[in-house]
């Protein structure tokens, strides 16, 4: 009996998944961090970065997607919009490993097999997990050692999407993530020197434009919000 109801569950599985309009591409454009160090923009694209994307479509209004995405982060106090950071002249740099997944809104309905349904906008809601160099000590010669370390993130956006042409889609985006850490550039009250005064968790952004390839019959979208 067990045999034929996991058989069922693939089955229905793959029913589902072929009947859904499944997206591959991948994301260029800028990020940047706000935090203690540097500029205080929430946009300020000042990296490049990039990631991989891929989306199923339950119905016309929303898209699940899962993201893999390489982000380098800098800040530097020469930038910044206030004397006491300039004064302070301190820097850093960083590069964020993230895995995402979540769900696009489309406010209306989207599918690039209907010319009335081929561009929305669309806002985004993930769940992150992140990995990225933090400071580990401190050496009684006063070398910082650094090593991997991961955490969480909520990322949140707006975006355009539409179709390009045939099976080709793009996207242009704006995304922002609250970390649940505030030492992405290295300031920690673990160790005095690096103590930096901050009393908020860091955010980094990233803003570019995707490129899709979608596959899979339009047709038989699943009855949803």
């Amino acid at each position: 009996m067990k045999k034929y109801l996991f058989l069922f569950i693939f089955i229905r599985f793959i029913l589902i998944s072929h009947g859904q309009i499944n997206e591959v591409g991948f994301s260029v454009g800028g990020s940047n961090y706000i935090g203690d160090i540097g500029k205080t923009n929430y946009v300020y694209p000042n990296e490049l970065a990039g990631g991989l994307i891929y989306k199923w479509n339950w119905n016309p209004r929303i898209a699940l997607r899962g993201t893999y995405s390489h982000i380098p982060i800098q800040g530097d106090d020469s930038d910044a919009n206030t004397t006491f950071r300039v004064n302070r002249g301190m820097s850093f740099n960083n590069t964020i490993r993230e895995l995402a997944v979540g769900l696009e809104y489309n406010f209306f309905e989207y599918d690039i097999s209907s010319q009335k349904k081929s561009a929305t906008p669309y806002i985004l809601l993930e769940l992150a997990a992140l990995n990225y160099k933090s400071v580990q000590e401190i050496t009684n010669s006063g070398e910082i050692v650094l090593g991997n370390k991961s955490s969480y993130a909520i990322p949140f956006g707006v975006g355009y999407k539409s179709k390009l042409f045939g099976a080709f889609a793009f996207a242009i985006e704006t995304k922002f993530r609250y970390v649940f850490e505030d030492d992405l550039d290295y300031s920690t009250e673990r160790f005095t020197p690096l103590d930096f005064g901050g009393n908020g968790n860091d955010w980094y952004a990233f803003t570019g434009v995707s490129l899709f390839y979608t596959f899979g019959r339009p047709a038989c979208y699943t009855k949803g919000l």
